[in-house]
């Protein structure tokens, strides 16, 4: 049974807003002397109120408990402002909790600023010592690593030119490979991937799973890549406003996490003709969106299905209808326009259905539209952005975490297979 290596309890962190210390030194002698000295709550510090409203303290995390036990790797995720960062300072030693106790077992690495140590005046070169021997390397273990960081790194070429005349992304990739290449127990990383190019952040994570699924090294990621989370941890923890929202196994946290992020406006329904949108011509009742999903509240990702179905009264006598579904993201173009064959119906109620097939689209937010034709030509009421969801992304197996290319992600297959060689061409 594997041990236990972080275990925290009630981890609560309490910030003042504004001014440092009290503005009285015996205030102030007082509340280290009792904070530091006999470890008991600060007497000055507000740290019962639960009051939301006041201006003048901030709690960014508050009862925080969770277990971590040897080998697992764990994802923390979470909107910006819900105590992520702050967490991992709290398990890194770098700040202390407010109340409750975080204990630990085994040599902890953290990299939460990627480049800590890079000074600018000096070379590729003696970074890699500097950096290495601050994040904890001794100077024979960077010796005897010393040209794998390079290699990983990719900046060889420049190793004796001084870091000021690097680009962003050769600092950032000298300085991850040598974060990348200490051997702690326990790995904190803290938005790794906000940076450097998509080749580059394939290299990290792949360096990150080595480290936990060869090495049995125990890892706390921070990433708002939920995909890049998905892939690389088994568990994770839901933050929002200090708050542990919810923790466990990692695709129920994350599907629960994006369920409340999604953009819904999945149905609209009016009760009588004068209320529903339209003219003299068309009123929409209702319109509907019905993902294929086995649990009602799960997630829309790039494999399901989903049916748009709408219901409207036409007012022309025999009238030739037609009506077009069409599908835009978020920022406007237009992915697909589908009309239904022209068709001549008499004054009265018409209901449509379409399904759009799994693995079709491509993970993002969408709308959709209803327009509404006689003779093919002549338009009787444009129903704009009548819904609105939002599809996740899913990649079983796959180790490529940047944006999928294209408005449409469709599932055809693409078949390779071996031929024989032609040695004249070889040759």
């Amino acid at each position: 049974m594997s041990k236990t290596v972080i275990q925290a309890e009630n981890i609560s962190k309490f910030y003042r807003l504004g001014t440092i210390g009290s503005g009285s030194l015996r205030r102030d002698l007082q509340s280290w002397w009792s904070s530091q000295v006999l470890r008991k709550e600060d007497p000055y510090a507000d740290t019962h109120s639960t009051m939301p409203g006041q201006a003048d303290h901030i709690w960014a995390l508050r009862n925080v408990d969770f277990e971590i036990k040897e080998g697992e790797s764990w994802g923390i995720i979470g909107a910006n402002g819900a105590g992520k960062s702050t967490l991992l300072k709290i398990l890194s030693r770098i700040v202390k909790p407010t109340s409750g106790i975080v204990r630990g077992r085994g040599k902890i690495s953290s990299l939460l600023e990627v480049g800590t140590g890079f000074h600018p005046e000096l070379t590729g070169r003696e970074n890699i010592f500097i950096s290495g021997h601050m994040l904890g390397m001794k100077k024979a273990e960077i010796i005897k690593k010393f040209d794998e960081i390079v290699e990983f790194s990719g900046v060889s070429a420049f190793l004796d030119t001084p870091v000021k005349r690097y680009s962003s992304g050769m600092y950032v990739r000298l300085a991850f490979a040598v974060a990348a290449h200490l051997e702690p127990d326990i790995l904190i990383v803290d938005e790794v991937l906000a940076v450097g190019d998509a080749e580059f952040q394939k290299k990290c994570l792949g360096k990150m799973n080595d480290a936990t699924r060869q090495n049995g090294r125990t890892l706390i990621f921070v990433s708002h890549n939920l995909q890049a989370v998905s892939n690389l941890c088994s568990k994770a923890i839901w933050l929002e406003k200090g708050h542990a929202k919810r923790n466990g196994d990692v695709k129920s946290v994350v599907n629960s996490y994006l369920s409340t992020m999604q953009t819904k406006l999945w149905k609209q329904e009016y009760l009588s003709l004068r209320q529903a949108p339209g003219n003299e011509y068309i009123r929409v009742l209702s319109v509907e969106l019905v993902p294929h999903l086995e649990d009602p509240l799960g997630v829309i990702d790039i494999r399901t299905s989903i049916t748009v179905k709408f219901k409207f009264y036409s007012s022309s006598p025999k009238a030739n209808l037609s009506t077009d579904l069409l599908l835009y993201t978020i920022s406007g173009e237009c992915v697909f326009d589908i009309p239904s064959k022209p068709a001549i119906y008499n004054e009265g109620f018409i209901e449509g259905e379409c399904t759009i097939p799994g693995n079709f689209l491509n993970d993002g937010a969408y709308y959709l539209s209803l327009y509404f034709v006689q003779d093919t030509s002549r338009e009787l009421f444009d129903y704009q952005e009548c819904l609105q969801f939002e599809v996740a992304d899913y990649r079983p197996e796959i180790n490529w975490y940047d944006k999928w290319w294209g408005y449409v992600r469709p599932n055809f297959p693409l078949l390779l297979k071996p031929v024989v060689a032609d040695n004249s061409i070889i040759s």
